[in-house]
Parts: C-alpha cells; structure tokens; sequence
C-alpha cells in the first residue's frame, strides 16, 4: 500500500515520503511519494531522469564522463557512458517511460579556484558536456540545469511532482 491514500475515520492521507540517499557513484530510482536525494555534487554531476505520468523518477551521481581509459570498471555508475543507459534501464523495469522522460542537472563545478585546469583536467566541465551529449542521443531533453560555478551543491528529486530542488552552502534553496 506504499505510496497509496489510507482511509481512517472518514480522512484520507497519504504515507509520508521516504527520503533515499544516493551516494557517489551510485543511482536509485523511486516512485511518488519519495524523494531522492544525493550530496556532495561538486565537480560530480547529479541528473535526475523523471516521468512525469508515472511519477517514477531516478538520480544518478556521475563521478566521470568516460569509463574508456579504464581497463577495470567495477561501479559503472560512477560514468556518465555507462550509468545513463543503466539509470533508464531501471526506471523502464519499474514502469517508466522513455518517451516521457525529463532530464534535470545540478553539479559540475570547477571546486578548486585558481587551480590549473590542465592539472585538474576539468572534471565538472567534462561531466556536463558529456551527460548533455548522451541524452541529445538518446532523444531526452534537458528541461533545467544548476550547473558549473565553483560550489558544490545537494540534490532533492521529489517523485511526486518531478520538482527538483538544489542546496548550496550560503544560498537559497533553488527549484528547478
């Protein structure tokens, strides 16, 4: 009965969310009334992937654009290449659809101000071309980013209404 209205005494209410962490290199995917929620978004990039007739959505953290320099991938999630594909996977297997998805992006700050980029290899600059070029692939529009900067930022999706909202240190809560 999870995520149903309850009838008691003539009063309908619904069970309060769950609020699932995602971590780094990790993706979950819920249906309404939840929430997902990662931190720690620096040069990370957060995208949530969200149908909004379902009302299942999912959150991925993106650690690296590319797995193709690496010879042993153990957490494919960890990559923009490999966890897109397994993020819409998942939320196909759950009831989504992908001809309804609506892509939101938080992340990919440049955390070290005044570092060389060629030293840094500008990670979150990376992470978001290369999560933007996907999605343009697979036909998934971007609907609202919070993206670059040099903060790093929390991610809330909420399955109920596809709302994401964004935290940083020392800012507004942001709705996108």
């Amino acid at each position: 009965m999870h995520g149903l209205p309850v009838r008691d005494s003539g009063r309908e209410y619904a069970p309060p969310a769950a609020e699932i962490q995602v971590g780094i290199a990790e993706l979950k995917v819920a249906g309404q009334p939840d929430r997902l929620i990662t931190m720690g978004l620096g040069s990370c990039v957060g995208l949530t992937l969200y149908d909004p007739l379902t009302k299942i959505g999912g959150l991925l953290h993106i650690m690296l654009p590319d797995s193709a320099l690496f010879s042993e991938v153990t957490k494919p999630a960890k990559f923009a290449d490999l966890g897109i594909p397994l993020l819409i996977a998942e939320i196909k297997r759950r009831g989504g659809r992908v001809s309804n998805l609506q892509a939101k992006m938080a992340g990919g700050a440049q955390m070290f101000s005044g570092a060389n980029d060629k030293f840094m290899l500008n990670i979150g600059a990376r992470n978001i071309v290369t999560t933007k070029f996907i999605l343009k692939g697979l036909g998934i529009r971007v609907l609202a980013e919070e993206v670059g900067g040099g903060r790093g930022r929390t991610m809330i999706l909420d399955t109920a209404s596809g709302l994401v909202y964004i935290r940083a240190v020392g800012m507004q809560i942001k709705v996108i």
